[in-house]
């Protein structure tokens, strides 16, 4: 049995991971940390806290879901106490990127803007039909709820890096967030990256690629915050027994 601290426990993630702890039967809930209070019940013998240090003695894996500065505070803590973590938080840039390469030289790390099996699927049928397909221009959009903070979502940065790979490019050179006035014909190489945001929008990302008479677009879509929090626990359960190193969630799902 894996025992689960969860970094963010009073948050929608934190909260639904919770959940569905409780029906799994390879992971329990251990410990909690959170900043906030939790108004909703949890099993008697699950330490809450404020502290880094409890919150590892009291587990076997750490899951954080919180924002880009909890996320870069629990890594740094992890540095010197290592411990299995699996990272969900999104826009952590380039500072998160290169924290979480030199944390995992002390220990597993499974970082992934999403969690779900069907986006990982998502990121590996966009990339071969990146390949394929090179004449395609391709555009990716994503939607959101209202309360969502980072734009582009983790997700579609992501698939954005992937299909650019994929054609030998690097997604900072070629990618725009957006069109506005007299921008000219597109660009070759160009990726753009569209964010929508309102309702209670889950997720749903399609990657678009158009050419000359026809296109295709790859579709996700959730209904159900559970989607990633199950994904979070496979994760949790799988990182727990892996070397040091930095893992995606293709690596958790065979992929």
């Amino acid at each position: 049995m894996v025992r689960v601290g969860i970094h963010g426990a009073s948050g929608k993630m934190g909260k639904m991971i919770i959940e569905c702890l409780k029906e799994n039967k390879d992971a329990k809930l251990t410990a909690a940390y959170t900043i906030e209070p939790i108004d909703f019940s949890l099993p008697k013998d699950v330490i809450v806290t404020e502290n880094f240090k409890e919150l590892f003695d009291n587990c076997d894996v750490v899951i954080d879901f919180t924002i880009k500065e909890g996320a870069i505070n629990l890594i740094n803590y992890a540095r010197t106490n290592p411990k299995p973590l699996v990272v969900g938080t999104t826009g952590l840039g380039e500072e998160g990127a290169n924290l979480l390469k030199s944390a995992s030289l002390a220990m597993p790390i499974l970082y992934a803007t999403n969690m779900s099996l069907g986006v990982a699927v998502l990121n590996r049928l966009a990339s071969i039909a990146s390949k394929a397909l090179r004449e395609f221009d391709i555009e990716i959009v994503e939607q959101h709820h209202r309360h969502k903070k980072d734009a582009p979502s983790g997700t579609a940065i992501t698939l954005g890096e992937r299909v650019a790979e994929a054609r030998n490019l690097k997604l900072k050179d070629v990618m725009i967030s957006g069109r506005e006035g007299l921008v000219g014909a597109r660009s070759k190489d160009e990726i753009a990256l569209l964010a929508i945001r309102g309702g209670d929008v889950v997720g749903r990302h399609t990657v678009g690629f158009y050419n000359d008479g026809e296109f295709i677009e790859l579709n996700h879509t959730a209904t159900s915050r559970a989607t990633f929090a199950k994904g979070a626990i496979k994760a949790a359960i799988w990182i727990s027994a892996q070397e040091n190193g930095l893992y995606g969630i293709d690596d958790c799902l065979g992929l």
